[in-house]
């Protein structure tokens, strides 16, 4: 059973394994990529981030122990100033694996790039967010979206035209007390005048008939034996 046995031998020693992987992690940290078979790349990513986990620690203990891995002080200089402010809120993954898709010419291994995230040789960085940017713009620009806000413009604009044809009601002057008494009389004025032209007949006295003076003369007779 293969208990406490993991990884890739690489077909190598264990000296010279170590020694492989020394030399690797302090070229990616020098020139921020290599290439290199696709198994060692996925063997290298190991100790690289561990390597880069001591640069984010910046005390005396971490350097010693970067210092026993890494033999070259462009790479310590490196990843203690500039990787270590880079990668200061990401929690691992601090490289990327790049598949060639073109195998090695004797014994036809697979080819990857091994590359740390936001170094200058990072262009993949630069297109996802791009990409990100175009596909929020498409989801903001969506043909539901614009039906819905071509009809609320639409809503709006009817709604402008129908204040605009309703004119405001102009209100009527307000008076002050004594000129409502003063407007209160002249009305009940005019109304009396009005009434007094439309019902002449009250005012008229009527004028007794020719029955009605022969009754009287009898009757006067009658009561004094003379006539008046």
């Amino acid at each position: 059973m293969r208990h406490l046995k993991a990884g890739n031998r690489l077909g190598v020693t264990t000296a010279h394994r170590r020694a492989m992987m020394r030399n690797m992690v302090t070229s990616i940290l020098e020139y921020g990529q290599i290439t290199c078979t696709l198994a060692r790349a996925k063997e290298v990513r190991k100790p690289l981030e561990k390597m880069i986990g001591w640069g984010k620690q910046g005390s005396l203990h971490a350097r010693r122990q970067a210092l026993s891995f890494v033999k070259s002080k462009e790479a310590m200089t490196q990843l203690f100033e500039e990787l270590a402010e880079r990668y200061k809120d990401r929690q691992g993954g601090y490289c990327r694996i790049i598949k060639l898709g073109k195998n090695r010419l004797g014994d036809n291994s697979e080819m990857a790039i091994v590359q740390l995230l936001g170094s200058e040789t990072d262009r993949l960085s630069e297109l996802k967010s791009q990409s990100g940017k175009k596909k929020k713009d498409k989801k903001k620009e969506s043909p539901v979206l614009k039906e819905v806000s071509e009809e609320i413009r639409a809503e709006n604009s009817s709604s402008e035209k129908i204040d605009e044809s309703v004119k405001p009601i102009e209100a009527e002057p307000t008076l002050a007390e004594g000129e409502e008494v003063e407007t209160k009389k002249e009305i009940s004025q005019v109304e009396n005048e009005s009434s007094k032209k439309e019902s002449p007949v009250e005012s008229v006295q009527i004028e007794p008939t020719a029955k009605q003076k022969t009754g009287r003369e009898y009757s006067d007779r009658d009561c004094s034996g003379r006539t008046t």
